[in-house]
């Protein structure tokens, strides 16, 4: 590949109806380092050729199903096929195509979470590592600035050692039985058959578990959950909360709902340690909160000059111009590119550029999700509060 040709990326899904594929292409394309060459974006073989007119897209670069566009594009001389698959299907259809395009030799980025369960997890956790290609999953709130400044001053120590966690991911979308109307997105995060044995866990849960983690530095070793479903005649958890205990023995709460009616999407995460402690949250992402115990707050802001490298690197605009969620989208996927094409040259990625999630972020979620649904089922999870008289 010259130095000067763009990736070339298929997408597999993201047709019509789609929300989460015009995010993806809107990230990978926003830094000019990837362009979309082809895709089968549905199922439906119609409605994939009618994504590929929309998109503008050579219609003998639009195939009728994943099988057909892997198996076409893996023939094409190496100058032509494309380089990277983006995968953006509901979660029955993750493991599949992954396994099929890491095969014949394609980098992959897959949207979160990982698989349907965790034994595909697993499974492809052991393709990924075998692979000779690279593989990111779009766990999009670790993109963003802030989010980084967040995690290097945890691992340098600023805020001492982490002892207490909190992460809040609330919605309300799914405030009434909407998957009975005519909305896509209700009808397939709320079937088990393509969402997976959780609803709203395996959906947000899994982006607040990961930015406990990411943001921490700390892995969360037991759980104790309670999930319910709040609205009657839906199938998967919709609400939920647990305590975490960390590795390094900091406890940590996750509440994760789609029915606090009226929220929109306001992740929020909230970290002290011994010394200070951090706060940080999506309807206001260029700022993170400092707290000390016997000094003023200090308000850290993107596109400052006093912000850590790992900050500054995915950071595109100057102090006072806004960068929000698509932004944090195209981080992942700007640093993936950069690794591939630094690894075509033969050169080391800057450890900037590697900060993206990846296999281990994706079995790490699967595992939550199952243990998450193991908890809530067990009859050890509470301690009766009995008093004695």
């Amino acid at each position: 590949m010259q130095n000067t040709q763009k990736l070339k990326m298929g997408m597999i899904g993201g047709g019509p109806g789609s929300f989460i594929g015009a995010i993806h292409r809107s990230a990978a394309l926003l830094d000019g380092l990837i362009e979309l060459t082809a895709g089968a974006f549905s199922s439906d073989p119609v409605k994939s050729k009618q994504a590929g007119e929309a998109l503008m897209l050579d219609p003998s670069r639009v195939y009728e199903s994943y099988d057909q566009m892997l198996e076409m594009e893996s023939r094409l001389p190496a100058s032509e096929r494309i380089d990277i698959v983006s995968i953006v299907t509901p979660n029955h259809a993750h493991f599949g195509p992954t396994k099929k395009a890491l095969e014949l030799g394609f980098h992959v980025i897959l949207d979160k979470p990982m698989t349907l369960d965790y034994s595909e997890a697993k499974e492809l956790y052991r393709i990924i590592h075998n692979a000779k290609t690279e593989f990111a999953l779009t766990h999009t709130y670790t993109g963003y600035p802030m989010v980084k400044q967040a995690k290097q001053m945890v691992a340098d120590g600023v805020i001492g050692e982490v002892r207490k966690v909190y992460v809040e991911y609330p919605q309300g979308w799914l405030w009434k039985l909407l998957e009975t109307e005519d909305n896509k997105q209700a009808q397939w995060r709320t079937d088990p058959s393509r969402s997976g044995s959780s609803g709203c866990f395996g959906d947000i849960g899994t982006h607040a578990f990961n930015l406990a983690e990411y943001v921490s530095g700390q892995k969360v070793a037991k759980i104790c959950a309670d999930i319910d479903i709040k609205v009657a005649g839906r199938k998967l958890d919709d609400d939920g909360a647990l305590l975490m205990r960390f590795e390094n023995n900091a406890s940590g709460i996750l509440t994760a709902s789609q029915i606090d009616t009226g929220a929109e999407n306001n992740l929020k995460i909230k970290v002290y340690g011994d010394k200070g402690g951090l706060e940080w949250q999506q309807e206001d992402c260029n700022t993170l909160i400092v707290r000390w115990p016997n000094e003023p707050d200090q308000i850290y802001r993107a596109g400052t000059p006093y912000l850590s490298s790992l900050a500054q690197e995915n950071t595109r605009t100057p102090a006072g111009h806004p960068e929000g969620y698509i932004e944090a989208f195209a981080n992942i996927y700007r640093n993936f590119a950069r690794c591939i094409v630094a690894k075509q040259k033969g050169q080391q990625p800057k450890k900037e550029w590697l900060d993206y999630p990846g296999a281990e972020d994706g079995i790490r979620g699967m595992a939550f999700v199952q243990h998450v649904l193991d908890s809530a089922e067990s009859d050890m999870k509470w301690t009766p509060l009995v008093v004695e008289k």
